[in-house]
């Protein structure tokens, strides 16, 4: 069985309320969130996770914010080797327009993307706005995309999980590496979602659901089995990510 190593880039920010993260938690208080493109280097193909902003926003402000640097899809996967036709792999966790919108330039690649999330970026109800059909029209009639309907394992070592927290279509990504299971998770939350302040414990709540969730009371149960299933946990939009190169 592959083991494999992560390698988060950071491949854009947002600036928003951080109740947009945390639900019934932090509203009023402005927070920056990195958003990611995940390399998993081991086995015999070359594997992303997500693609990440086409025109990041490059500034020392949101570096200083974030505490790590901010590339473009080309020089985030030049740290690695790599160009975006290398790419033989990606995972989509969902198809919100921050986690798809290099995709078209991995021309060589495979696209693995949950049912739901497709009939949603063609189809979205008017409060998601976050999904924009342009972004994957390239790679669905290049027919790169192969669906997924529920639980799959994509190579040895490497499998997802329909998690339907963020969206109806949200895919965790469960990678084996040398240190155990990692989990990218396939919703938009930090690492407080799961280590909640004592304020909120005190509650007798175990997680934090995200602000944007499809139920919310499944939301915190999947999160749950998410939290106690994985050795590593990978929010989606964590900062301390940012100033890593490896993960495990």
């Amino acid at each position: 069985m592959s083991r494999f190593k992560i390698h988060p880039i950071v491949m854009g920010t947002k600036v928003f309320d951080k109740g947009m993260m945390t639900y019934q938690y932090g509203y009023g208080a402005p927070f920056t969130i990195p958003i990611y493109c995940w390399y998993l280097e081991g086995g015999d193909k070359k594997i992303l996770v997500d693609t990440g902003e086409m025109s990041p926003l490059q500034s020392a402000e949101r570096e200083k914010a974030i505490g790590g640097k901010i590339y473009t899809f080309e020089e985030g996967l030049a740290r690695w080797g790599l160009k975006a036709e290398d790419i033989d792999v990606v995972i989509h966790t969902h198809l919100h327009n921050d986690h798809c919108e290099n995709d078209y330039k991995c021309t060589n690649a495979v696209f693995y993307v949950h049912e739901k999330e497709l009939e949603h970026i063609h189809n979205p109800h008017p409060l998601d706005f976050r999904y924009l059909e342009d972004y994957i029209l390239e790679v669905e009639e290049g027919g790169q995309i192969k669906t997924v309907r529920g639980d799959q394992e994509i190579v040895p070592g490497l499998r997802v999980m329909h998690t339907p927290v963020h969206t109806e279509g949200g895919l965790t990504v469960l990678v084996d590496t040398e240190k155990g299971l990692a989990a990218i998770t396939g919703f938009c939350l930090l690492m407080e979602n799961f280590f909640p302040p004592k304020q909120i414990t005190a509650m007798e709540m175990e997680v934090i659901p995200p602000g944007t969730h499809v139920n919310v009371n499944d939301a915190y149960d999947i999160m749950l089995k998410v939290k106690k299933m994985a050795d590593i946990l990978l929010p989606l939009h964590e900062p301390q990510f940012a100033s890593m190169d490896t993960i495990s």
